[in-house]
């Protein structure tokens, strides 16, 4: 069983969409980051089920539509850990410059 680890980025992400959502009136903002944070514990199991980009990531989609998140991450197995680089919302082009 690997063991997950969100990076400083990720974490930053994570704030910034609960600040949007809270400013934006988005609704049952507790439950949609429960349901983030419960679609990345799959990584425990699968680390490898995430479709890969260049570098050695990959990317989890969670969800669909206004609320689906793309997950960067990185699977060290020698240490079996899943490092999650940066999260961005499905409607975002492109994750933060820092994740790259």
């Amino acid at each position: 069983m690997a063991r997950i680890e969100l990076a400083p980025a990720a974490l930053a992400d994570l704030t910034r969409y609960v600040d949007h959502l809270e400013r934006h009136g988005g609704e049952q903002i507790a439950v949609r980051i429960e349901g983030l944070v419960d679609a990345l514990d799959v990584l425990v199991h699968s680390p490898l089920i995430g479709r890969p980009v260049r570098g050695g990531k990959r990317e989890l989609v969670i969800g669909s539509g206004p609320d689906g998140y793309v997950a960067l991450y990185r699977h060290v197995a020698r240490v079996d850990t899943v490092f999650v680089l940066a999260l961005r919302s499905q409607r975002e082009e492109r994750y933060p410059r820092r994740a790259r």
